[in-house]
């Protein structure tokens, strides 16, 4: 049963993605606040109804929402609120929020490039762009009515601190409560399993796209300055060692890049070579999400200056630095 603790109240969504179910939060506060509202499915909104009903709240009784980031699982059940209610956000929600055929136009064209740099065969790309697509039909259509950024207190909860902690989304913040340590950070953090660094464009007005890997590393041990005590997970249940999950995380993390480093120092390969040697199970079935944890791991490698590219026709090959 869906409850209060100490003004927040978890409530655990379906969803239709792998990933499983996923974690909202009702936050009593000035404004009642819905921290992420699920993805756009009628199974979704039954089950926040009824958990809502449990709290004596109706849908229109929520007078905002604040997102941890932009994903269709987090973000996509926006389309069955009232159209005046406020979302906030970090800036970098809107162009996965409000999409535009010009965003689906540099979409296509940046994955194109990213599947001839990284090696992968033509025969993929239309079932990935498909794949791709059909997530986000579980998203929703509509605009932020203001942003969020680092240090800021959101409107109508003035106890919360924004933090940002891009890499598995471009967009995804965190809300810190300062007086007892209480921390909800969408998917940065999770107490079963890595979230994924996940590949994006470029950001609006650049040219090079972000390298989320980096991104998460930093955004992790920036968690480690923050007070936290209790930490309330995007998915899964909600974390008390921060530190210790942290390091784990991390440490993982370099293990896999270096078992990439090891393959590299006795042999070239492509980043498609290394997706399918790391994932031979679930790379074609799961593309997206392999491919980019592969990137990360060479993202990773180039960044400490263990390896180096060479591009040849088009694709980069990749060998351990003598």
């Amino acid at each position: 049963m869906t409850e209060w603790r100490d003004g927040i109240a978890k409530i655990v969504l379906p969803t239709p993605f792998p990933v499983g179910d996923v974690n909202v939060y009702v936050v009593m506060g000035e404004r009642l606040t819905l921290i992420d509202v699920g993805p756009n499915t009628n199974e979704a909104l039954q089950v926040l109804q009824e958990q809502l009903s449990t709290l004596g709240i109706k849908l229109s009784d929520i007078e905002q929402v604040i997102l941890t980031h932009d994903h269709p699982d987090h973000a996509g059940l926006l389309d069955q609120f009232s159209p005046e209610l406020d979302v906030y956000g970090h800036v970098h929600n809107e162009r996965w929020l409000n999409r535009t055929e010009t965003f689906y136009h540099e979409y296509d064209s940046f994955y194109k490039e990213v599947f001839s740099e990284c090696g992968v065969p033509d025969k993929y790309y239309e079932p990935f762009i498909a794949g791709m697509k059909h997530m986000l039909l579980f998203s929703c259509h509509r605009s932020l009515t203001g942003t969020l950024l680092e240090g800021e207190a959101p409107l109508g909860l003035s106890e919360w601190t924004v933090i940002e902690t891009p890499g598995h989304a471009q967009s995804q913040i965190g809300l810190l409560r300062q007086k007892d340590g209480v921390f909800i950070g969408g998917d940065l953090l999770l107490a079963h399993i890595s979230a994924n660094p996940l590949l994006e464009p470029p950001l609006p007005g650049e040219t090079n796209r972000p390298k989320p890997q980096l991104q998460v590393n930093h955004s992790l041990q920036k968690l480690l300055t923050l007070p936290i005590r209790l930490l309330y997970t995007g998915h899964g249940e909600e974390v008390t060692d921060v530190a210790g999950l942290v390091e784990k995380r991390l440490t993982h993390q370099v293990e896999r890049a270096e078992q990439v480093y090891e393959w590299l120092r006795h042999e070239s390969m492509t980043l498609f070579d290394i997706c399918q040697r790391l994932f031979p199970a679930v790379y074609k079935k799961q593309l997206g999400l392999t491919l980019s944890e592969s990137i990360a791991q060479i993202d990773y490698l180039e960044d400490v200056g263990k390896i180096h590219a060479t591009k040849v026709d088009g694709t980069f090959i990749y060998k351990a630095t003598t």
